[in-house]
């Protein structure tokens, strides 16, 4: 046999050689960029802010015509940010006064001398901020009795009460409710706190308060989601907490929790946020909710939203937060393709906070989105297509690229409609109680109280939205809502409460 004969064999061989080389090598930056991450996650920081490395001007131009001068001069802007940040930390600090709303309490010193002949001709005044600690008090009804002369008894009715028979008031019950939920403190935090004020209160008991007092505040909850799902326009996320599952007391008895979720809904235009809490992440969950809502729906790329593609009366709207960060992740394996991206986004962003320095209303906002937005979005999707073919499907970048190509579509809608956010970081702040949540109390008790810590996530972060007080709020309604008619509960909403004088 010729030698020629197997020239075909051995170039055969060097084409699988070559082929699984490339395979190997694929796998090989697949690993590395794993563990980069994995680094990342523990070590690294956890912050997203992009701030462009000092290039030359020709890597990063993309061609984008007159909108070029509009990315120079946002990089420039943050430039100077920082610059006029690091003036400002070396000048003295300049003391603010107190709020008016502060009671003062005048504390005179007159000169040691003898001031009889003297004139008075000013005074200096000087401030200090000064603080009483929490008090316990006990409020007693006293109701007299009377007999007539037609020997029939009187006395008044006790008032209607949180908790009936029980022994805390409004107060007391909307400071538990605060301190666990607001500043996440366990029961057993909470009592050691009361028994050094002077009354011993077992967690036990706090924790059966709690219940009760749910109770009388589920017709609010159902009322707060009934005019969040009238709106037209929703956020929608989802956070895990851990349930102690009753109907599996093994796993009760050796500690092991179920993974139950909060599915969050926030309404920007209401300014109302809804927990509505699932044992699982299926999409049983927002079909249910979402059944006769119609309007538009912005979330992340998670599956169980796509049911919603098909729904006539629903529009689904991306958030271009989480396909930025695929890209922040990929820096390190392809920084050039990942900051070509992030410059892009960068500027996106940087029209928002123009529109958000202006307080545009929703009709100049959707101007000025066409006029700067559309044309920065078109030169992103078309960049999208030209250099896809060029990334590994498994990279962290070709990850990035399937993620953002995958929703381009969806993202681009909130340029057509000014009321709509660039992304869903306004549901994500109100998420963030459940998460400290987590870090304190570790788990909820059942699913039961898993529900009713939904209803409380949800009055509290609407107040938070609306920047109220929320011990001023619960301890307001906690008073009324027993003998409050239900037809008008929408007055104890937090848009529309109005405190007691």
């Amino acid at each position: 046999m010729s030698a020629s004969s197997h020239r075909p064999d051995s170039a055969l061989s060097q084409d699988a050689l070559l082929e699984e080389n490339r395979r190997l090598k694929a796998s090989i930056a697949y690993l590395e960029e794993e563990i980069a991450e994995l680094k990342r996650l523990i070590y690294g920081s956890k912050r997203e802010r992009f701030v462009p490395a000092q290039k030359d001007d020709a890597q990063l131009s993309l061609e984008l015509g007159s909108e070029t001068a509009d990315e120079e001069q946002a990089v420039v802007k943050q430039t100077v940010s920082y610059q006029r940040a690091a003036k400002q930390a070396g000048k003295k600090a300049v003391r603010q006064n107190f709020p008016d709303h502060l009671p003062r309490i005048d504390v005179v010193l007159e000169p040691e001398e003898d001031i009889s002949t003297m004139r008075k001709i000013g005074e200096e005044v000087t401030e200090e901020l000064d603080l009483e600690p929490a008090r316990l008090f006990v409020r007693r009804y006293i109701r007299p009795r009377y007999v007539s002369v037609e020997e029939s008894f009187h006395m008044a009715e006790l008032p209607a009460r949180p908790i009936d028979k029980g022994i805390p008031g409004p107060g007391l019950l909307a400071q538990i409710m605060v301190d666990k939920f607001v500043y996440h403190l366990p029961f057993y935090r909470q009592a050691q706190r009361y028994e050094r004020l002077g009354v011993k209160i077992p967690s036990s008991t706090l924790n059966g308060w709690l219940p009760a007092a749910c109770n009388l505040l589920e017709p609010l909850y159902l009322a707060l989601k009934f005019v969040a799902l009238k709106a037209t326009y929703l956020q929608v996320d989802e956070t895990p907490i851990p349930v102690l599952d009753g109907q599996k007391k093994a796993a009760a008895a050796a500690g092991k929790t179920h993974q139950g979720y909060h599915w969050v809904y926030y309404s920007p235009e209401e300014k109302l946020v809804l927990f509505d809490y699932q044992k699982g992440r299926n999409r049983e969950g927002p079909k249910q909710l979402l059944e006769n809502y119609q309007g538009y729906l912005q979330t992340d790329g998670y599956q169980a939203y796509d049911q919603f593609e098909d729904r006539e009366n629903i529009v689904l709207v991306g958030c271009l937060a989480h396909a930025r960060r695929y890209f922040e992740h990929a820096k390190d394996s392809d920084p050039v393709r990942s900051e070509q991206a992030l410059l892009l986004i960068q500027q996106l962003y940087a029209v928002e906070r123009e529109a958000r320095e202006q307080s545009l209303q929703p009709e100049d906002r959707y101007m000025l989105r066409q006029e700067k937005s559309v044309p920065i979005m078109d030169a992103l999707g078309q960049w999208l297509v030209n250099e896809y073919p060029g990334v590994l499907p498994k990279s962290k970048i070709g990850k990035a690229f399937y993620y953002l190509i995958g929703r381009y579509n969806k993202i681009y809608t909130y340029l057509n409609d000014g009321r709509l956010e660039i992304d869903n970081n306004l549901i994500e702040n109100s998420i963030r109680p459940v998460a400290l949540g987590r870090k304190n109390y570790l788990f909820a008790g059942s699913h039961s109280g898993a529900k009713k810590a939904a209803m409380v996530y949800s009055l509290l972060g609407s107040c938070k939205l609306q920047d109220i007080n929320p011990y001023d709020y619960l301890k307001d309604v906690l008073e009324r809502l027993p003998e409050h008619p239900v037809n008008r509960l929408h007055e104890l909403l937090p848009p529309n409460w109005i405190p007691k004088k």
